[in-house]
């Protein structure tokens, strides 16, 4: 015995059109990317996707319009969007079954929009009973829940419905044919559009209204709207065992509701091989009942004047036989086939075919973060961790690409210890301080102060390492070079300095000497800078080895007492500004540490005092 009639009050002719435009909810690149493709081998003027909603979010996405890259608007709400874009009266939807309904119930209260396509598996039966009812009473239609969409050859497709561009160029729904066809399904939607292109003119529009219990609209509401529209003459139905819906189609066939010829199948007569109810892949597919059985539907309709045939196997010579006697009815004629436009394949899909060759655009010798840990000059995060290693042995891994010997490393670490902060009156810390205390973020106090580094202020490091190393390698006697450097104007890197003197040493160097002496195969190079510097005390008491140059001497003694590296690799280190780098990354923790350290102090926006200014 049959439900009770659904009335089939859906009296709407075509859902699409080629101006269709839709707003999709929640970005998805995929399926967007895939309708925009179908829009233009259909030939559409315009994008079919006018608008994303991204809550919260606005802005553009950028996609591909055939050829063209073009840029896809993105607000912030669903009303933003309407308000924006009021022709555009699709609204799909790609939320989760969490918030689906709140937002089709969004969409369904705006006036513009009209049909809703509620993609989501799983959504409450109760929430879906709230969304029909309340698109019945205002004269909206829903897709869904649970569907792919649906589309109207050759003019708008709802995202991945049909599949890839090769299935829609193969099955022709880049212009319209003469079917109609409706289905719960998406899978098997894709494969009657297939069928439908082998034995008919093809699609003119297919609807797969979802798998739930509770579809948005029915079998029977769109094989009525197919009634109204004149380019529809045939009716394809594909159902499925599970509830009721058929019987709503049933009952428009023997009002005479429908009268156009519908070929139908519902599938599922293989559970009654089951000897208790079986659930199949839909929510709504279930064996229930008699009435509810696939060949309880299938007599019911075939009873009404619907054409079914005796197992889905004859489906396809079914529909084959009634096309033919349309067309000899004189009831379609033959078109001509449009050409087809190819779109241009996206550069990753043809580069993971191995039909293009690109070049990378960033080359990295220092690290690899794509194995299971990422791994630093080859050295695994776990061997780092588990071992002794320190952050000199991080420093010589990304820097040099070696593992330094231990003496280096904590070498390194000892120049990034001592070379952190100098107190807050040096140029850089006092850049840092009035920055933060002008309410500045962190990064930009620590520029600030960063900026400062230079040839006057702990920039010389390298230049140090540049001239002891060329003058000792020469082999020119102190004298010789410091005067050398005098008759060309510049003053000698890493010596001098405002405040220490021959009797007030800088204890950073005294550190950094002692323990190279005792650590370093060799310290031929700094040995050389200690006799410049007994040549320059000479001339004043202030012209002592600054951190700089020792710094600098140590370096070039390190290089090349490890035997690591080559004379060119030596040579290109100094250049590049490795050294400098030493300075910068220690100073950097001092820098930061001034900037925390005012902005806890609560210090107010600092002023210079007029006293300590010359007005001239």
């Amino acid at each position: 015995m049959s439900a009770p009639p659904k009335p089939y009050a859906l009296q709407f002719g075509q859902l699409f059109s080629k101006e269709t435009q839709a707003i999709f909810y929640n970005w998805k690149p995929s399926p967007v990317q895939r309708m925009l493709d179908f829009d233009f081998i259909c030939g559409r003027p315009t994008p079919s996707v006018a608008c994303v909603v991204q809550p919260g979010a606005a802005g553009f996405q950028k996609v591909f319009f055939g050829n063209e890259e073009i840029a896809i608007p993105v607000a912030a709400s669903t009303q933003e969007a309407t308000n924006a874009h009021p022709r555009a009266d699709v609204f799909i939807n790609f939320a989760s079954q969490r918030s689906a309904f709140d937002s089709t119930m969004e969409a369904l209260a705006l006036p513009t929009i009209r049909v809703v396509a509620v993609i989501a598996e799983g959504v409450p039966e109760r929430d879906t009973k709230k969304m029909i009812a309340y698109a019945q009473q205002n004269n909206k239609i829903i897709l869904g829940p649970a569907t792919v969409g649906g589309m109207q050859a050759g003019a708008f497709r709802i995202g991945d419905t049909a599949g890839t561009l090769d299935n829609i160029v193969s099955c022709k729904l880049y212009r319209p044919g003469s079917v109609g066809f409706v289905s719960k399904s998406g899978g098997m939607s894709n494969e009657m559009y297939n069928v439908l292109s082998r034995v008919t003119d093809g699609l003119y529009e297919g609807i797969a209204i979802g798998g739930d219990v509770f579809p948005g609209s029915t079998l029977s509401d769109h094989c009525c709207r197919y009634q109204n529209i004149d380019a529809v003459k045939l009716i394809v139905v594909l159902g499925e065992l599970g509830g009721h819906d058929e019987y709503s189609l049933v009952d428009a066939l023997k009002t005479k509701a429908i009268t156009k010829p519908v070929v139908a199948w519902v599938s599922g007569t293989c559970a009654t091989l089951f000897k208790s109810e079986v659930q199949f892949g839909h929510a709504g597919a279930r064996s229930g009942g008699a009435s509810e059985s696939a060949q309880g539907k299938n007599q019911a309709l075939r009873e009404a004047g619907a054409i079914v045939p005796n197992s889905f196997e004859e489906l396809e010579s079914t529909i084959a036989k009634v096309y033919k006697q349309l067309q000899d009815d004189g009831k379609i004629q033959a078109q001509v086939e449009p050409a087809v436009p190819s779109v241009p394949q996206d550069l990753a899909v043809a580069q993971k075919a191995g039909l293009v060759r690109v070049p990378t655009h960033i080359v990295s010798t220092i690290c690899d973060d794509r194995g299971e840990e990422p791994t630093y000059a080859g050295v695994t995060m776990s061997k780092l961790m588990e071992g002794d290693q320190c952050v000199g042995d991080v420093i010589s891994l990304l820097w040099f690409k070696r593992q330094l010997p231990k003496y280096a490393t904590r070498f390194i670490e000892m120049v990034v210890m001592l070379c952190a902060d100098h107190g807050p009156a040096v140029s850089g810390a006092h850049n840092t301080i009035v920055t933060s205390r002008a309410g500045k973020d962190l990064v930009s106090c620590l520029v600030s102060g960063l900026l400062t580094i230079g040839p006057r202020f702990g920039g010389a490091i390298d230049d140090a390492a540049r001239n002891f190393g060329a003058a000792c390698d020469q082999g020119l006697d102190a004298d010789e070079f410091v005067e050398g450097m005098k008759k060309k104007g510049i003053r000698v890197p890493g010596i001098g300095h405002r405040i220490k003197s021959k009797d007030n040493r800088d204890k950073r160097v005294e550190l950094l000497i002692s323990y190279a002496r005792r650590f370093f195969p060799s310290t031929r190079y700094l040995d050389y800078a200690v006799t410049v510097e007994t040549y320059t005390l000479q001339k004043a008491a202030n012209l002592v080895m600054n951190v700089d140059g020792c710094i600098g001497a140590l370096f070039l003694d390190l290089l090349h007492s490890t035997s690591m590296f080559t004379e060119t690799e030596i040579k290109d280190i100094v250049a590049v500004g490795y050294l400098n780098g030493l300075f910068i990354l220690a100073r950097s923790i001092g820098l930061i540490g001034h900037a925390l350290d005012q902005t806890r102090l609560k210090q107010p926006l600092y002023r210079h005092p007029w006293e300590d200014i010359l007005y001239a």
